[in-house]
């Protein structure tokens, strides 16, 4: 299931992208979310940067049939690694997300343009659920929560952005 997603910010790239690897903005994007617990980590290799936050969610907006599969919790998992900027601010960057103990996965591409109004962020992935018979099922249970992490996410920023 193709989740794609086209955020527009009123700041240049290199302000975004310092908000996005800011660690304590990871931990308030985590925590907005409602994860019961939750780590974050950038770390600068070269010139990539590599995010990765793990919250530990709870389960109850997904039907009966998911939770049944994954308990009371589920752990998301998740990648970003960013190149380093180009001479305009902009990167590109992958985004990995799995979730331990279930077939659930999302990998896609990421970007930060400059555009007239700021910068625009886009993100295009593919979300995957390996259970033969009811793998659809599971992806169309699955995309809405990961959709409303994506807009808390966006809101979360763009608040950090007004500071």
């Amino acid at each position: 299931m193709k989740i794609a997603r086209t955020i527009e910010y009123a700041a240049p790239p290199a302000e975004v992208f310092a908000v996005l690897a800011d660690p304590a903005f990871q931990d308030a994007k985590c925590a907005a979310t409602a994860a019961i617990s939750h780590s974050a980590n950038v770390e600068t290799k070269g010139d990539q940067t590599v995010i990765t936050t793990e919250r530990v969610l709870p389960s109850d907006d997904l039907p009966d049939f998911a939770r049944s599969m994954i308990g009371d919790t589920l752990k998301v998992q998740e990648t970003q690694t960013w190149s380093g900027a180009g001479s305009d601010g902009s990167r590109t960057g992958t985004v990995e997300m799995s979730v331990p103990g279930a077939p659930i996965t999302l990998k896609g591409k990421l970007s930060l343009k400059p555009s007239s109004a700021g910068t625009v962020e886009t993100l295009d992935a593919d979300l995957k659920a390996g259970v033969p018979l009811i793998g659809g099922k599971i992806e169309k249970a699955a995309a809405p929560p990961i959709e409303e992490a994506i807009t808390i996410e966006t809101q979360t920023a763009k608040e950090w952005l007004g500071r």
